[in-house]
C-alpha cells in the first residue's frame, strides 16, 4: 500500500512538471506555473535556473478591469481563448491542459504578434470559471443572438442585443480599420469569424500530451 503511493505520488510529479514545462514554454510567470500545477515556488525557481527563454517576472495580470478597457482585437481574442478553454475543459480534459491547447491552438492562428499573453489567459479563464486562486466569478461567456457567436462580458450582464459582442463590431469595422485587416485577411474573413478559430477544435488536436504514466 505505501508503494502504491509512493507511486501514485511520483506520478502526479512527473505530470505537474510536464505541466511547468509546457508553461514556461509559453511564457507563464512562476506564479501561474505554481497555481497550475500545485509545485512550489521554490520547486520552481530551481527547476527554471537555466530557462532556454525564461518564466516571466514582474506583476501578475488581473483581467478584471483591463478586458472592460481593452481594445476590440483583444478582447475577440480574450474571448476565442476562453471559450477554446470551456470546449476542451467540457470534453473532459483537465483544466490546465485545456488551457495549454488552447492557448497553444490560438498562437498557431495568430497572424500578428499574440495580443493576449499566456498569463492574460490564465487569468481571464481563472475569472470565468472561479478556478485556482479566484473564489468570485467576474465574467460569464454570453452567445450574441445576431452572429452566434460565444464572448466575454460582465457575470451581471445578459445583452438582448448583439451590441456587446466583439465578432459583430469586428465585421463591421473590417473595411475601416487596418489593424483588422491586418489580423484577419480577406481572403479568410467569414462571416462566422469565430468558427474560422475554432472549426477544427478537437480535443485530440489541441490537448497536450501528459506523460503517459501520468494519473
Amino acid at each position: 500500500m505505501k508503494s502504491e503511493r509512493n507511486l501514485l505520488h511520483a506520478q502526479r510529479h512527473i505530470h505537474a512538471l510536464a505541466v511547468a514545462t509546457e508553461c514556461a514554454e509559453l511564457g507563464a510567470r512562476i506564479r501561474t506555473i505554481q497555481l497550475l500545477t500545485g509545485l512550489s515556488a521554490g520547486q520552481l525557481h530551481q527547476l527554471f535556473r537555466h530557462p532556454l527563454g525564461g518564466p516571466r517576472r514582474g506583476r501578475h495580470p488581473d483581467s478584471r478591469e483591463w478586458y472592460h478597457n481593452a481594445n476590440l482585437l483583444c478582447r475577440t481574442e480574450a474571448s476565442i481563448i476562453v471559450v477554446l478553454v470551456r470546449r476542451l475543459a467540457s470534453r473532459g480534459i483537465d483544466p490546465p491542459l485545456a488551457l495549454i491547447g488552447a492557448y497553444r491552438h490560438y498562437l498557431n492562428f495568430c497572424k500578428t504578434q499574440p495580443r493576449i499573453s499566456f498569463d492574460r489567459a490564465f487569468d481571464l479563464v481563472a475569472h470565468t470559471t472561479g478556478r485556482w486562486f479566484v473564489t468570485a466569478r467576474s465574467f460569464s461567456i454570453f452567445t450574441c443572438p445576431t452572429c452566434k457567436s460565444e464572448y466575454l462580458t460582465s457575470l451581471s450582464l445578459a445583452p438582448l442585443t448583439n451590441h456587446e459582442c466583439p465578432f459583430c463590431k469586428l465585421l463591421n469595422r473590417h473595411t475601416k480599420d487596418p489593424r483588422i485587416q491586418a489580423a484577419y485577411p480577406r481572403q479568410t474573413l467569414q462571416r462566422d469569424i469565430q468558427m474560422f478559430w475554432i472549426s477544427a477544435c478537437w480535443c485530440e488536436r489541441l490537448a497536450p500530451h501528459p506523460p503517459s504514466n501520468s494519473p
